[in-house]
């Protein structure tokens, strides 16, 4: 029996595969949990749209992603921090610090998209990269000042 996995199931398929199975296998377990649907020509062409619809969205994420990095790339973020002797930062700036920041500057970025190999602990300016999609990633600078 052809059917159409609508989640994954471990050992058979993955969501939107189309694949065969045994009949008792789908008329007693797959099909009363909600795992399959029977693959009817009207249900291939609606997961054919499904897909269709899905790599659309993903190619404008993509798009969106690749238009913010080019914004990013021309800003600088200011954080004024308190300091000691050498321009040694009390305590660090965090990547939650730099994305309020963002935020106010009205870029809208999660704070754990943007990577920090070390929390920064000195003044200055550094170069802070951004993971916006998984194909995209932006730069910015991030400059620390005394307070």
């Amino acid at each position: 029996m052809k059917v159409i996995f609508l989640k994954d199931v471990k050992g058979q398929g993955k969501k939107g595969e189309v694949k065969e199975v045994s009949e008792g296998y789908a008329n007693n377990f797959l099909i009363p949990k909600g795992l399959v649907k029977l693959a009817s020509e009207g249900n291939i062409k609606t997961l054919e749209v499904q897909k269709k619809a899905e790599e659309k969205r993903k190619e404008q994420e993509k798009e969106d992603a690749k238009k913010l990095a080019e914004q990013l790339k021309d800003i600088t973020v200011k954080l004024k921090v308190k300091s000691g002797e050498g321009g040694r930062v009390f305590g660090s700036v965090t990547s939650k610090q730099i994305a309020d920041e963002l935020e106010k500057l009205k870029f809208k970025v999660d704070k754990r998209k943007i990577v920090l190999d070390d929390p920064i602990r000195t003044l200055g300016v550094t170069k802070v990269q951004v993971k916006l999609h998984p194909d995209v990633t932006g730069e910015f600078s991030v400059q620390v000042v005394e307070e």
